[in-house]
Formats: structure tokens, C-alpha cells, sequence
């Protein structure tokens, strides 16, 4: 304490012993309330705490940056995001001066609602209204975007993602090992083959390998919900795991239209009468021999391997393979939830081009419909 400073108890004698004050009701209380009122009256008003950022903004609404800014500031608009949280944010980032100035720039913009949700590559010291007019652009989003198409193995998978991203293939073959992290079902058994969905996603500037794969599992879980996967296994006397091997199956040997019916032949050949068919639960899928050889699922086989027993040789070992083969799409899981109603055994596409395909109920009938695609691959050059 300096020596210019007194203790009010050495003048005022309306203190009580102890230290307690009676309430006054002199003159110097009054004058102190007209000061306040004089002081708020000529417009002064006064804040020292940093913290009251919104008293400033609100006072001061005329701060704004001339811009057009510098540097670069990677933005972010988080879902439910009101306009004042996007201004207070913007001014966090030094993007605009004030929260007041991007509100007044949206008071003034009636698309102003309309900001997307998403990442934008903004500057420092920007105008409100410029930082605005960049906002309400969805062009603007800073994003890459990848599309991985139906039919892929893993393997393939993460190469085209290491090829079409930032991040290399060792990177998202870690990011596979975590199957819970990822969403992967539990009767998946930490084995992502056949659901990482294939789709076009949208890569932000925060996601890592992790997010986009589980955004793939997520996207997954939405088609076979739709689907009906579960329940539609139950009825079908399948177990879901099996349900999504089929569906890789008929995603493997099918297109359009023609799905539901694969589905149906091979329910037949696994559950029907092996006399009537002479398939004997053998399923004959060469996508599926081939994954067990490790090569291109399209690719032709010969004797020798369609007689490498593998788990995945459909030739030599009746019923399913142990897991999906590729990733099915939305159609093919559809079809294997709900094959079409018939007694095919056989199916034969006998037009590569137009992808016709023919299906048979007995061998003879398969025989007639593969000397019709013999006969044209004599005059194509498709085959």
C-alpha cells in the first residue's frame, strides 16, 4: 500500500465495530449513481475482460478487414453450426475482424443459410462478405473425392486408394487391422473382404486411411439394412456371413436384372435336390477359384487349376466358399437377400456384349445354351 492510500475506516464513521457497514443514505451515494448515469449517458462504455468477446463485437460492428486477406487458412463448418458460431469461428482463425462484421454480411446475403457443411480454404484479414461469398460456393469445399468401383478384392481396394490418396499402401493396409475400429460385424471375423462397399467417397482434410475405411464398413451397414440382410438370412436359412458370400458371388457372375436369378441358382445348387440339377452342391464358380489362386477373378482357367483344390474351389468342394470374394454393390446384396423364385441350376451368358444371359434348369437345356455362345464366339471377337 503507497502512502496516498487510506483505509475508508479512518474517515468514515458509519462502520460498525468488527468491521461490518450499516447501509447509507447520504449525498455521496447518490452523487456516485448520477456519475454512472452521467458516464452511460455520454456513451462511454468500458470493458477490460478479454474474455467478453461478444460485448465487443457487439458495440463495434463496423471492424472489418479492407482484404482481400494473405496466407491460407483451411476452415471448417461443423455440422450445426449457426451463422454467429461460423462468425466467432472465422474470427478465431483471423479469417474476418469481428463476428459483427460476417453478421451483417449475412444479415445482408439471403442465401446466407445456406452454407454447407465442409472444409474451405479461406485467408487471413479477409472482407466478411468475401469470406462469405467463399463459404456459400460448395465448390469451394476443399475435399478430393475417390470412387471405388463394385467388384474389387481388398487387395485391390487399397490399391487404388493408395494410389488415388495422399497416403501409401502401407498406411491403409494398418488402418485394416483394427476390424472392430473399422465396424466390421462380428460374424465379418476381423475379415473385411466383401464389406468395405464400393461407392464415391468424399476425402476431408482431417480424415486419415481409418476414417474413409470406416466410412466403407458404414456404407456397407446402410445396404444391408436396406437389404434386410439379417432377417432376410434367417428366413432364407442362411447365417448373415453366408448371405454376404453369396451376394459376392452373384456380384462376381451377374449384372442388372440377371442377379436375382444367380442368386436363385445358387440357393438352388446349395439347398435343392443335387439329382435334379446333377451339380451335387457343387456351386462351379470360377471367381471364386481363381481368388483361391490369387489372380484376377476374370481371368480364364485352365484344366490344371480348375483342379487345385483350394477352400475356394467351387469344382472340388461342394457349398460356399469360407468368405466373400469382392465387394459387392447395393444389387447384389439386394439379389442375394432376394433371389428371384424359379428352379434354374445353370446360367450361360451367350452375348459378352450385350451381357445376355440364358438360365436352364437341366443340364441338356445348359448344353443347348453353351453351343450358342460357342457359336458366337466363332463370329465375335469378343471372346
Amino acid at each position: 500500500m503507497s502512502d496516498n492510500t487510506v483505509d475508508d475506516r479512518d474517515y468514515d464513521d458509519d462502520y460498525y465495530e468488527g468491521g461490518s457497514r450499516r447501509q447509507k443514505r447520504g449525498w455521496s451515494g447518490c452523487l456516485a449513481v448520477l456519475i454512472a448515469l452521467a458516464v452511460l449517458a455520454g456513451g462511454g462504455f468500458f470493458a477490460v475482460t478479454k474474455g467478453v468477446d461478444w460485448v465487443s463485437d457487439k458495440f463495434d460492428s463496423a471492424e472489418d478487414y479492407p482484404g482481400p486477406g494473405s496466407g491460407s487458412v483451411t476452415f471448417e463448418v461443423s455440422p450445426g453450426d449457426a451463422t454467429a458460431q461460423i462468425g466467432r469461428n472465422l474470427k478465431a482463425e483471423g479469417v474476418v475482424a469481428s463476428v459483427q462484421s460476417f453478421l451483417d454480411a449475412a444479415a445482408a446475403d439471403p442465401d446466407s443459410t445456406g452454407i454447407q457443411v465442409g472444409f474451405y480454404e479461406l485467408k487471413k484479414e479477409m472482407a466478411a462478405k468475401d469470406a462469405l461469398a467463399v463459404l456459400l460456393d460448395p465448390s469451394n469445399q476443399v475435399k478430393a473425392t475417390v470412387t471405388v468401383p463394385e467388384g474389387l478384392r481388398v487387395e485391390d481396394t487399397m490399391a487404388l486408394l493408395a494410389e488415388k490418396t495422399e497416403w501409401g499402401l502401407a498406411k491403409w493396409n494398418a488402418a485394416l487391422k483394427d476390424g472392430a475400429a473399422l465396424g466390421l460385424p462380428d460374424y465379418a471375423e476381423g475379415n473385411p473382404e466383401g464389406y468395405l462397399f464400393p461407392a464415391t467417397y468424399e476425402i476431408g482434410p482431417k480424415d486419415k486411411p481409418k476414417d474413409i475405411l470406416a466410412a466403407m464398413v458404414g456404407r456397407w451397414r446402410q445396404a444391408a439394412d436396406e437389404a434386410g440382410l439379417e432377417e432376410k438370412a434367417a428366413e432364407l436359412g442362411k447365417t448373415p456371413a453366408e448371405l454376404m458370400i453369396i451376394a459376392s458371388l452373384v456380384e462376381a457372375e451377374g449384372r442388372g436384372d440377371d442377379m436375382p436369378k444367380i442368386a436363385r441358382v445358387i440357393y438352388n445348387r446349395l439347398d435343392g435336390p443335387g439329382d435334379k440339377g446333377g451339380t451335387n452342391g457343387l456351386l462351379q464358380i470360377d471367381a471364386s477359384v481363381n481368388y483361391g489362386l490369387d489372380q484376377e477373378l476374370g481371368v480364364a482357367l485352365t484344366t490344371e487349376q480348375l483342379q487345385q483344390d483350394t477352400p475356394y474351389n467351387t469344382y472340388t468342394r461342394p457349398g460356399l466358399p469360407p468368405t466373400p470374394i469382392e465387394a459387392p454393390g447395393d444389387a447384389a446384396i439386394a439379389a442375394a437377400a432376394n433371389p428371384a423364385d424359379g428352379d434354374w441350376y445353370y446360367y450361360v451368358t451367350v452375348d459378352l456384349a450385350t451381357g445376355e444371359t440364358k438360365f436352364a434348369e437341366t443340364y441338356d437345356e445348359f448344353l443347348t445354351y453353351k453351343d450358342e455362345y460357342t457359336e458366337y464366339c466363332t463370329t465375335s471377337d469378343a471372346c
